[in-house]
């Protein structure tokens, strides 16, 4: 039974590791887009590119009459919102691989 905890706590942090990187991706491509980069560099387009499939529906969830801002808002939600699900998934494997150990008695 505590292999399967070390499994899920495993398990976990790469659920949390995944949920950063998609976070840091999406933020780096707010940045870029705030600050105007060059679009037709290949990096831009691939951090970008790979921002906007990750923030799928929050895209266009608010609109706002400055694009760049309406881009920073929806796409900050999403970050957040990746970041916080990530956190509260690797949460409940943590406590559900915790549950198989033997709880040590108090001295």
């Amino acid at each position: 039974m505590r292999a399967a905890g070390k499994g899920l706590g495993v398990v976990a942090r790469v659920i949390v590791l995944i949920a950063s990187l998609v976070f840091l991706i999406i933020a780096l491509g707010i940045l870029l887009i705030v600050l105007d980069a060059n679009a037709g560099n290949v990096i831009v387009q691939a951090v970008t590119s790979a921002a906007r499939f990750l923030v799928g529906p929050f895209d266009g969830l608010f609109t706002v009459s400055d694009a760049q801002l309406e881009t920073a808002i929806n796409w900050g939600i999403a970050a957040f919102v990746w970041l916080i699900v990530g956190s509260l998934i690797a949460g409940l494997l943590r406590r559900v691989g915790g549950r198989g150990r033997k709880r040590r008695a108090k001295a």
